[in-house]
């Protein structure tokens, strides 16, 4: 299993508009990459380990597939789709990683 993860860094000046991301954006997302989407996750930064201060990240969002060729097959087709959809919610390049899972609940 891989997990494609999607992390949108607080800066200063930029904008995340988390209710279209939630609301919106994800349950776009999951549509179009089902049934080769395994599990999706959503969470919006509140505060970083120290108290008071600000969130490292506005948002992180996971996604799980069996592998980097099945993600690779569910995106291709909606990626101008998904992609253009970005603008809607954020001024935000994301960082992307895919990860090998080793361990999951």
């Amino acid at each position: 299993m891989i997990r494609v993860t999607f992390l949108y860094p607080s800066k200063p000046g930029s904008y995340f508009n988390a209710d279209y991301y939630i609301d919106v954006h994800m349950p776009l997302v999951i549509k179009r990459l089902k049934p080769a989407l395994q599990a999706a996750t959503a969470e919006i930064g509140i505060s970083s380990a120290m108290p008071g201060q600000p969130a490292p990240y506005a948002a992180i969002a996971t996604f799980t597939f069996d592998s980097v060729e099945a993600f690779t097959a569910a995106v291709m087709p909606h990626y101008a789709e998904l992609q253009g959809d970005i603008p809607n919610y954020t001024d935000i390049e994301p960082v992307v990683q895919i990860g090998d899972i080793r361990i999951s609940e």
